[in-house]
This record gives C-alpha cells, sequence and structure tokens, in this order.
C-alpha cells in the first residue's frame, strides 16, 4: 500500500500537452492521480514543499530554458526557475528521490558547477541513447537495456556535469542524456513518458515555438510513427518501485 504519494510538477501552459505528459507519467508508472498529485508551476507558486509528505517527485518537461536570455524571460519563468532552483538545492542536500525529464537537465545541471547552454541541442527526433557502465549498474537506469531509442527535442543541455555527478546515458549528439547526483536524484535529457501519441500532440503545441520548422510537422508526425519506442517508459515504474514509501 502506497502511503505517501508522488508529487508530479508540470510548467506547461497548453493544457493538451499538459495532460497529455502528466497522464503519460501516471499511466506508464502505474500511479492513480491520489497517488501522483499534480502542481502546475506556470499556473501557480510551487508554495511549502515538505519532503516528508512525499515518497518522491518527478519533473515533467516544458519550454522554459534555464539558458533563455534573461530579458526574454517572461515574470512567470522567472519565479518557476526561482522555485525549482530552491527546491533542488534542498533535494539535493537531502539526497531525496527526484527524477526530472528534460527541464530536469535544466533544474539539476546548474548546481554545483555545473553549465546547461546551448552546444549540444537536438531536433526532435527518435535518437539512439547508449549506456554508460554506471549506467548499466545503476538502481533505477539498469532496468533498461544497454542501448535503447527515446523520443526527445531540446534547445539546451549539459555541457558541464555538476560536480560529483555521475554521468549514465549519453547520444552520439549529446554526451549527457541522463545523470544521477548522490545516490536517489536523477535527471534525463529524453523524455521516459514520451510516446508516439504523445509526440505528435507536443508536435501540433509547439509547432511555432522553435523546436523545428511548422513545414515540418508532419514528417516529424510520420518519424514517430516509424520509430520504436518502448524502453525509456521502464524508468518511471522502477522510480515507483524503488522509492514509494508504504
Amino acid at each position: 500500500m502506497l502511503v505517501k504519494p508522488f508529487l508530479f510538477l508540470g510548467t506547461r501552459a497548453e493544457d493538451d500537452a499538459a495532460d497529455g505528459e502528466y497522464d503519460a507519467v501516471r499511466r506508464y508508472s502505474g500511479l492513480t492521480e491520489a497517488q501522483l498529485q499534480r502542481r502546475r508551476l506556470e499556473r501557480e507558486p510551487l508554495g511549502t514543499v515538505d519532503l516528508a509528505d512525499w515518497s518522491g517527485i518527478v519533473l515533467g518537461g516544458g519550454p522554459f530554458n534555464v539558458s533563455d536570455p534573461e530579458a526574454s524571460k517572461s515574470p512567470t519563468q522567472h519565479r518557476v526557475e526561482a522555485e525549482l532552483r530552491d527546491l533542488a538545492l534542498r533535494v539535493i542536500e537531502a539526497d531525496f528521490p527526484f527524477l526530472g525529464a528534460c527541464y530536469g537537465i535544466g533544474t539539476l545541471g546548474i548546481h554545483r558547477g555545473g553549465v546547461v547552454d546551448r552546444t549540444y541541442t537536438e531536433p526532435v527526433s527518435c535518437t539512439h541513447i547508449t549506456l554508460s557502465d554506471a549506467g548499466r549498474e545503476d538502481a533505477l537506469f539498469g532496468v533498461l537495456p544497454p542501448a535503447f531509442d527515446a523520443f526527445l527535442g531540446h534547445k539546451e543541455a549539459v555541457s558541464r556535469l555538476p560536480d560529483g555527478a555521475v554521468l549514465l546515458a549519453s547520444s552520439a549528439a549529446c554526451p549527457v542524456q541522463g545523470f544521477r547526483l548522490g545516490r536517489h536524484v536523477y535527471a534525463t535529457q529524453f523524455h521516459p513518458e514520451l510516446d508516439v501519441a504523445g509526440l505528435c500532440t507536443r508536435v501540433d503545441v509547439y509547432q511555432h515555438h522553435g523546436y523545428f520548422d511548422p513545414d515540418e510537422v508532419e514528417s516529424l508526425k510520420a518519424m514517430a510513427h516509424a520509430a520504436d519506442v518502448t524502453e525509456p517508459m521502464r524508468l518511471l515504474p522502477r522510480f515507483v518501485e524503488l522509492y514509494a514509501a508504504g
């Protein structure tokens, strides 16, 4: 019996993308709405998060980038980044179970001397990911095969790992696809929740956000349908298995 729920943090303003992301995380993790409680940070402040109330925290992706020029960031983005920065510091200090997907790279990667910038951007695509030796032995990432395909698309990435971080996964175009801080704090550049339907939804929603040329919408959907992405989702039930407090 799951006594403490998990907390899901979202930052997507568009309902189709926001609801689809949350539903996918919930579905693949095997959690109910009561067991995976959601807060939409783009709508309202995070407020108080007592880590003792939760089994773990999952952070979704979104259009915010910590490497965006400061002058271009909206007041909402500035607030969300400040809230997540404070939360990340507490999570890292406590070594509290945390899984950040895509935006988790920016949220965790800027601490302890880490650098997140535009050096290793990747287009919306199906990308081949390879686990490091540490990734294959890791309690969470070890549930994945040594190499697998995943959906992703990002404007920023880690160009220097935080001090003490353990590299868990890489791709040819992006050296840091996953890392761990401490024993229980994780970030992925790829999306462990993203399936074909979810990618097609996001292609529609974000076609004017600078990730790709709007003329590529149909070809990206065709790419998604031709891909064989089945492995990344294993991270979500494994995260629950490892950290569900009961």
